[in-house]
């Protein structure tokens, strides 16, 4: 039953005690007068709390058509009434909930327009200059030139190439971990071990840029349990954020150490570094800065928030220490586990 239904009800009800107690005057005497002003004087106290009841519907109707406008800073006050009150405090959590959504919902599609962007030109870039080599090998414009020359055009021409593979493979794998689509499967494996062989990769590459290499891995095992990939993607990206953007330093340092029951892996190089206000973001998916490692090196801009989002499925962490110029450090963290590596 509605409220107006309601008020109908109690001003018949009203009218009803009010008409019958004039009919039962004589009879009842004075005990039929006091019994009139109490049943008279109990119908308009609930007919009194009825209104109030429907001005406090109304408040709240008013003010979710309010929210529903878009208007998100209303909220209900609270009065002398505990029910009231807790309904009141739960109404105006819920809004500040909704408003803090509407927030981040508002700030992410910005940063993501900003991202795409910002990756888009990255995707460009090598995408132009691998047409152009292309369409002058297809003009007969490489004809005139050296056999040197030639192997170099095609040097340039596959280095392009495998940027921009780069680009869509980081691209693809924040998609598929946005999605929830990329599956982890846990084994036992050698954290150090697998340091190793992933710095490997790496070694013409260090060799190249004459950079003085430190390394401190344990030879026991130090096993974990996680997906084989993804731990050896965050390593990748790790190893090869610290050449492209601490190279510069001459120093790579990759040390292994046990805290806790915790295994804690650090890449480290002594580059110029990140400043305090870049490196509170630096691992946010749309954050990139130029001088926090960001896009200027060439990299997608991503590699660091996949290794979070890896590090955060297999249930470790991802951080990160800065000292320009002396030590500029990412730590994967994972729990020590006990048993051999599956074969």
């Amino acid at each position: 039953m509605n409220t107006a239904k309601t008020l109908v009800m109690l001003v018949i009800q009203l009218c009803l005690t009010a008409i019958v107690l004039l009919l039962t005057r004589n009879t009842l005497g004075g005990l039929g007068w006091t019994l009139a002003a109490l049943l008279i004087g109990l119908n308009l106290a609930m007919l009194a709390g009825t209104i109030r009841t429907r001005q406090d519907l109304m408040r709240i109707s008013n003010l979710l058509r309010q929210v529903a406008a878009g208007n998100y800073k209303t909220r209900l006050l609270a009065k002398q009434d505990d029910r009231w009150n807790e309904m009141v405090f739960t109404i105006n959590k819920l809004i500040s909930r909704f408003e803090k959504i509407q927030i981040e919902a508002a700030q992410s599609h910005t940063a993501r327009q900003r991202l795409l962007s910002s990756i888009s030109h990255d995707i460009r870039t090598p995408l132009t200059s691998i047409i152009g080599y292309i369409d002058a090998l297809r003009d007969g414009q490489w004809e005139s030139e050296s056999e040197s020359e030639k192997q170099s055009y095609l040097a340039i021409l596959s280095a392009k190439s495998a940027r921009l593979k780069e680009l869509i493979d980081d691209l693809f794998t924040m998609a598929k971990l946005d999605a929830d689509e990329l599956p982890m499967k846990e084994e036992i494996l050698d954290f150090a071990e697998m340091a190793r062989e992933t710095l490997i990769e790496f070694l013409p590459k260090i060799e190249k840029e004459e950079i003085k290499l430190q390394i401190e891995l344990p030879e026991v095992g130090c096993f974990i349990k996680a997906d084989q990939i993804a731990v050896t993607r965050m390593i990748q990206n790790m190893i090869k954020n610290a050449i492209q953007y601490g190279g510069e330093g001459k120093v790579i340092g990759v040390d292994l150490l046990e805290n806790n029951g915790v295994y804690e892996l650090t890449i480290w190089d002594r580059g110029p570094g990140i400043s305090a206000a870049e490196l509170s973001r630096i691992f946010e998916r749309s954050y990139r800065a130029d001088k926090a490692r960001g896009s200027s090196g060439g990299g997608s801009g991503l590699g660091l928030s996949i290794v979070k989002a890896l590090a955060e499925k297999n249930h470790g962490s991802v951080h990160a220490n800065s000292k320009p110029w002396d030590k500029t450090e990412f730590t994967i963290a994972f729990q020590k586990s006990i048993g051999l590596r599956n074969s």
